[in-house]
């Protein structure tokens, strides 16, 4: 007898029984079966520029002239090739290392990362990633090819949590290196000081990016259910421990959460970034919805 499906609603289940391609697989069609949706849609075949060539792309499109000019192959990319381009960036630092009750949100992240790569390459759009922690570590340029979508999911199978971040020092530094207007899909629990993340997020939006925020928590930090003295570790500093008691520290805890959160909120909408807040027991296809409600959005505006 073979062994069923999990339920695709349990991520944790889903982590357990299968890896990253098969599961954005399962996420995705899932999903678009649910909502009698196709993932594909039509377009051009335009030539727009040449980008490097990567093994798995389609031969017939390397632009043997290019070669012969340059001894470097290269590939045509085409109208088809460039509906969107866009850059997930998922962020490694120690605090996406929590999980209690369920699994990581870094392991999340690392799922729901490839679902989005997964439905973006069979939208025919242009996908690439970016990983960071306290510095970008690596980096995949955005292409349809799903040779890329190989190479994006056996990078985050690969990549396992740092140390702590600066999420606003980061995006700093990654803004001047992306390539034209991009979507910037950034997958955190953001867990960093709001004032200059504010900046950050401003100068992703001066540079024409458009910018979508998942932010990650797990439902241990939303609703602080631990009752019984408990020592904290950080995982960003390994050396920083706290015993506490749950009780006096709770009510304190929960009112700076919901103000982080609110502040959050707040500057997501005042700077035109959409912000979709998840945590880790909450459905993939959640997330998917909420991404393809927002680019609808934003078409319907131009």
């Amino acid at each position: 007898m073979s062994e069923s499906l999990p339920p695709l609603e349990d991520p944790t289940a889903l982590a357990r029984f299968a890896g990253l391609d098969v599961a954005a697989r399962l996420i995705v069609e899932g999903y678009m079966i649910g909502q009698h949706k196709s993932p594909f849609k039509g377009s051009s075949v335009e030539f727009v520029e040449h980008r490097q060539y990567y093994p798995g792309d389609e031969i017939r499109h390397i632009d043997w002239r290019a070669f012969g000019k340059t001894g470097r192959h290269y590939v045509k990319e085409f109208e088809e090739e460039t509906n969107l381009r866009s850059y997930l960036v998922v962020d490694g630092s120690g605090s996406m290392g929590y999980g209690e009750s369920t699994l990581s949100k870094f392991v999340y992240a690392r799922y729901l990362a490839s679902a989005l790569g997964y439905l973006l390459v069979s939208q025919r759009d242009a996908v690439g990633l970016v990983t960071f922690d306290a510095d970008v570590r690596e980096r995949i340029e955005p292409a349809v090819s799903p040779h890329t979508f190989q190479r994006l999911t056996q990078m985050l199978k690969n990549w396992e949590t740092g140390g702590e971040t600066s999420l606003a020092n980061v995006f700093t530094r990654l803004i001047p290196t992306l390539k034209r207007r991009s979507l910037v899909v950034i997958l955190s629990d953001f867990f960093d000081q709001l004032p200059p993340l504010t900046q950050a997020l401003k100068a992703f939006q001066h540079a024409r990016h458009e910018v979508i925020l998942f932010q990650i928590i797990a439902p241990e930090e939303r609703e602080f259910p631990f009752n019984r003295p408990t020592l904290f570790r950080s995982l960003e500093r390994s050396q920083h421990r706290i015993l506490v008691d749950p009780h006096r520290l709770r009510a304190a805890y929960l009112e700076q959460f919901q103000a982080f959160q609110s502040g959050l909120t707040d500057i997501c909408s005042h700077s035109g970034v959409d912000l979709v807040q998840l945590d880790t027991t909450q459905p993939y296809a959640k997330a998917l919805g909420a991404y393809l409600d927002a680019r609808s959005r934003r078409k319907s505006k131009r």
